[in-house]
């Protein structure tokens, strides 16, 4: 696997996009996304998707970062995998994003942390469209897969500045633009701005990307008391 995910050809995706399609080959996943943390657990967290297969990963992915929380929040807070054969069984673990989850075709969701000692920098998040367990190999393979992913990300962030994210094929982007823009209308910080986005998105049922693209344009304009 390491062979694949650092072979030196141009022609070949970026490493994180062949670390999620081998998630969903080894691991026999219906899809997989990498999604990148910083000060998770905190009131200045930031979440950001690097890579996905599919659009369900990008939802699943979405629905974390609206409802604060679900299998890559948890992996990465624990510091080790998150594995649940079968989400409707466990779903009240995470209360808010089971719901959704299920919505959207998922009965199980795998998550292994991108970590290394205390430096956590994400997750790789993959799911199922039917029950059932990881094996002891696929599990094994979903660790070292997560470690590549690390690598990777380590890879790209070397010699940049850090305001350079370029790299990161981020959906949320118009998520940071429109909590920068309620900051400046509301007059809060950004981290306030962002928890009205996500309650805006959770009581009316949207996805979070989808509220921000409303705000982006102006077609929506959260109150003072939103």
């Amino acid at each position: 696997m390491r062979a694949l995910v650092t072979a030196n050809d141009d022609g070949l995706p970026p490493a994180l996009t062949r670390i999620c399609g081998l998630a969903v080959s080894e691991l026999v996943v219906t899809g997989a996304g990498v999604t990148l943390m910083h000060r998770p657990g905190t009131p200045d967290a930031q979440q950001r998707l690097a890579r996905a297969t599919d659009a369900v990963a990008v939802g699943l992915e979405d629905l974390q970062l609206t409802v604060g929380e679900g299998p890559g929040l948890s992996a990465v807070t624990a510091g080790a995998p998150v594995l649940v054969p079968d989400l409707a069984v466990a779903g009240a673990r995470w209360p808010a994003f089971t719901p959704g989850a299920l919505a959207l075709g998922v009965a199980a969701v795998f998550a292994f942390p991108l970590q290394l000692g205390v430096i956590g920098l994400g997750s790789l998040d993959c799911h199922r469209a039917a029950t059932g367990s990881l094996s002891p190999p696929q599990a094994v393979d979903g660790l070292v897969l997560a470690e590549l992913a690390f690598e990777s990300v380590l890879d790209e962030i070397a010699g940049r500045p850090p305001e350079d994210l370029g790299w990161i094929s981020d959906i949320h982007a118009e998520v940071h633009q429109a909590s920068g823009m309620v900051s400046n209308q509301l007059g809060i910080s950004m981290r306030e701005a962002l928890l009205r986005i996500r309650a805006h998105a959770y009581a009316h049922d949207l996805p979070l990307a989808t509220v921000a693209r409303q705000i982006v344009d102006r077609q929506l304009l959260l109150g003072a008391q939103e």
